[in-house]
């Protein structure tokens, strides 16, 4: 998958209006009116949606008789779950490298060095020694 590609596939998934309808379709293939009845707008707004996952490779339209029913391409959303996974995997890296370091600190906490005791400082001789 091409960055133009991701991009074009998160930007279509932007709007969670298109997110939902994604949704929706990965139960099964419906219809645009059946798509549409949930939704407070026109049927011409969700077609405007359906065009913009179409246009991402998100959906495709199919011929079934009288009835076009749209259809979820799923496997334009591999390559973004393998991106996304890459950035999961070093975060997570990043954060058991950061426990490991908070329990050697907690360690170090619990278990302290024996103390090094400091020299006496230099203007402690007893009143009337010279030395």
């Amino acid at each position: 998958m091409t960055t133009d590609q991701l991009s074009r596939t998160f930007a279509a998934l932007a709007d969670p209006t298109r997110r939902d309808l994604v949704a929706r379709l990965a139960v099964g293939d419906a219809s645009v009116a059946e798509l549409a009845a949930p939704y407070a707008m026109s049927l011409q707004a969700v077609s405007k949606h359906l065009a913009v996952l179409e246009r991402a490779g998100l959906v495709s339209k199919g011929r079934d008789a009288q009835r076009r029913p749209v259809h979820l391409e799923a496997e334009v959303l591999a390559p973004v779950t393998d991106w996304l996974e890459l950035y999961r995997r070093r975060a997570e890296d990043r954060y058991q490298r950061l426990d490991a370091v908070l329990a050697e600190l907690a360690a170090d906490e619990a278990y302290p060095e024996t103390p090094v005791f400091a020299r006496p400082p230099r203007n402690t001789r007893p009143e009337g020694t010279n030395r």
